[in-house]
């Protein structure tokens, strides 16, 4: 299924930044049988998708542009569809206050000329057709939104305006120090639990539920033979690579680090039993036959402020910044002309 979040990012900087709170008090209401929204729609005057439905000083913003922000925002909130009719004036109401705001930003920033504009532009667009397989799967998303690749262009033109704004005008002037680092470390201390955790690779001779006991013999002897090979000195990463049927095969059979409860147990159980370094015995799970090779184990506790010192800083700077953006809104809206058509 083609994901319109994959390609469009409705002015990211507006979206992704200003959080919409009113957003989360739909999920409760999703449980209208889809009969209701079927016959309310069937009765509403169907509007053209030039038909606008605000206007920010001079810019006009379409029924197809909240059509599309709708769209996005269903997708992004992972909400069930279609919605019913009161989540769905929600919803609308919800996009537009976004899009309105996205344009207030972006005209503001269109004040400060960007030299390479155009550049970023192409990049972040080649970018964006460069995370789907083929041309013709990047044309479904864009069809699934309504959308062209100029009008693409001209969205993502709009993102790199406004992000810069922010960057200029908010994000460089947003300082958060150490110390606001280690208060928030100190006053959170049940946030920086972690629970003990192991990285570990594994080789997978794979057998299907319905495998017969003649196929599930040939992968256990399989799996054995890979053993030995392991004991006898073969790389573990490159026999991964050949031989697995996991998809971790193409990082050499790596998981990166995993903690109780989130491997099948028989597997959670010989991964933990390990010391770094040493490789299980083949291990037997509903997926097949297992060797694993443990690399790291990290014991349970406080993480250390130093680990995670860059991230808190980070966090308490996106949080400074999206009041930041709030506020400039305020002042953007109280200057502006917006009417709600």
């Amino acid at each position: 299924m083609i994901s319109a979040k994959k390609i469009f990012s409705y002015s990211l900087a507006a979206l992704v930044l200003i959080t919409i709170q009113t957003w989360s008090a739909f999920g409760d209401e999703q449980k209208a049988p889809q009969t209701e929204q079927k016959s309310a729609q069937t009765t509403e005057k169907k509007s053209a998708p030039t038909d606008p439905v605000a206007k920010v000083n001079d810019t006009i913003i379409t029924r197809l542009d909240l059509d599309r922000a709708v769209k996005v925002l269903v997708s992004q909130n992972r909400l069930p569809q279609p919605l019913p009719p009161e989540s769905l004036k929600q919803a609308e109401e919800a996009a537009l206050d976004q899009l309105i705001s996205a344009e207030l930003l972006y005209q503001a920033g269109q004040k400060t000329e960007i030299r390479d504009l155009e550049k970023q532009v192409e990049e972040k667009v080649s970018q964006n057709k460069a995370k789907f397989p083929s041309a013709d799967e990047f044309e479904k998303a864009l069809k699934s939104v309504e959308m062209t690749e100029k009008d693409l262009k001209e969205f993502t033109r709009k993102d790199v305006v406004i992000s810069n704004f922010i960057e200029k005008n908010i994000a460089e002037k947003t300082k958060v120090t150490e110390a606001d680092a280690k208060k928030f470390y100190d006053d959170n201390p049940d946030k920086f639990k972690q629970e003990p955790s192991v990285k570990a690779s594994h080789i997978l001779c794979g057998v299907e539920a319905s495998a017969t006991a003649e196929e599930k013999k040939k992968a256990k002897e399989k799996a054995e033979a890979l053993l030995k090979k392991i004991k006898a000195g073969e790389d573990f990463a490159t026999l991964a690579k050949s031989e697995s049927t996991c998809p971790s095969s193409k990082q050499g059979g790596d998981l990166g680090f995993f903690s109780k409860g989130q491997m099948v147990a028989p597997f959670e159980k010989a991964a933990f039993a390990l010391k770094p370094g040493e490789v299980s015995d083949v291990v037997e799970t509903q997926f097949g036959y297992h060797i694993i090779k443990l690399t790291e184990k990290k014991e349970g506790g406080t993480i250390k402020f130093d680990e995670v010192k860059e991230k808190i800083e980070n966090y308490l700077k996106n949080l400074k910044i999206q009041k930041a953006i709030g506020e400039c809104l305020v002042e953007l809206k109280g200057k502006a002309k917006i009417e709600k058509l």
